[in-house]
């Protein structure tokens, strides 16, 4: 399969660029960016064609794959997919339920397959841990992921800062919490230091998660670890941070996967918006103070 990456940053390229450009079985032809002369650079970075010209990107490949900010990222993946090109996204696929309900009916629409980047969910642990969740009853779960931005890459991110970590790390610990605890109903929210969120996630059968996201916690807190419990005690995941080209090569795979068949992927555009709406309710949480229903 043919590949264009959109975007022209540091994921777009440390990542998606890379892996696409090692992999066996899938072609990187073109980079494509808002700035011509940061595409012509990523280009020649992996010696391929940087354009500013989507419309001769898309018509030249099979597929994309996306990484911009969430509010550049939809317009851009409704055009491809109504160019009919097969998409592999970044996380959030919107910043409000709307744009993600759109973008969500526009792949439907185009019949293309989708994919959702979300990295922990493409790591042979996580496969192993959802399995073994699945084998059990469980009453509950909780995901916890501290993190400090300051100094990364990710510093500059505007769209992060503005929203936080709710809306970049929260779908991290939606993309674990969902398959094995079953679709969010309801949450309640509280705020904690600088953009730390704490949330209660309610599932369906009384069945209830918790978790922890910050991105301004000091270095020597920072961590990521999930868990549920159930009849047969505590699954405990420790998602690798260091993973994410190989991730992102298995997301190639299963994207091609899903093409090849005609199928949709568990963690498609269609459970993005899903994502999205459960963000849009913690949102609300944080603002009322009170549990707010998430919209099905």
């Amino acid at each position: 399969m043919r590949f264009a990456v959109l975007g022209t940053g540091f994921w777009a390229r440390a990542v998606h660029a890379t892996a696409l450009a090692a992999h066996p079985d899938a072609e990187l032809v073109a980079i494509w960016g808002r700035d011509r002369s940061r595409a012509q650079e990523a280009g020649a970075e992996f010696e391929v064609p940087g354009t500013d010209d989507l419309d001769a990107v898309l018509a030249d490949v099979d597929a994309v794959s996306i990484a911009l900010p969430p509010d550049v990222q939809a317009p851009l993946a409704e055009r491809a997919a109504a160019a009919g090109r097969h998409l592999l996204l970044e996380k959030p696929t919107g910043l409000s339920l709307p744009v993600a309900d759109r973008l969500a009916a526009a792949v439907r629409e185009a019949g293309v397959a989708s994919v959702v980047f979300f990295t922990f969910r493409f790591q042979d642990a996580t496969t192993t841990w959802l399995t073994q969740a699945a084998r059990t009853r469980l009453a509950g779960g909780a995901g916890t992921w501290l993190g400090s931005i300051a100094g990364s890459p990710f510093a500059a991110s505007s769209w992060r800062q503005d929203h936080g970590a709710l809306w970049d790390i929260g779908p991290h610990a939606l993309s674990l919490l969902v398959p094995a605890l079953g679709p969010v109903v309801a949450v309640q929210a509280a705020a904690g230091l600088r953009d730390t969120v704490h949330l209660v996630l309610h599932h369906p059968d009384g069945v209830a998660s918790t978790v922890t996201v910050s991105h301004t916690v000091a270095p020597m807190s920072a961590g990521v670890e999930f868990y549920v419990h159930g009849d047969a005690g505590r699954l405990v995941l420790l998602p690798q941070l260091d993973a994410a080209v190989g991730s992102f090569a298995a997301a190639v795979d299963e994207l091609q996967a899903a093409a090849l068949t005609g199928g949709t992927h568990p963690v498609d555009v269609a459970f993005g918006r899903d994502v999205v709406a459960v963000l849009a309710a913690a949102e609300r949480a944080l603002a009322s103070g009170c549990r707010e229903t998430v919209a099905p």
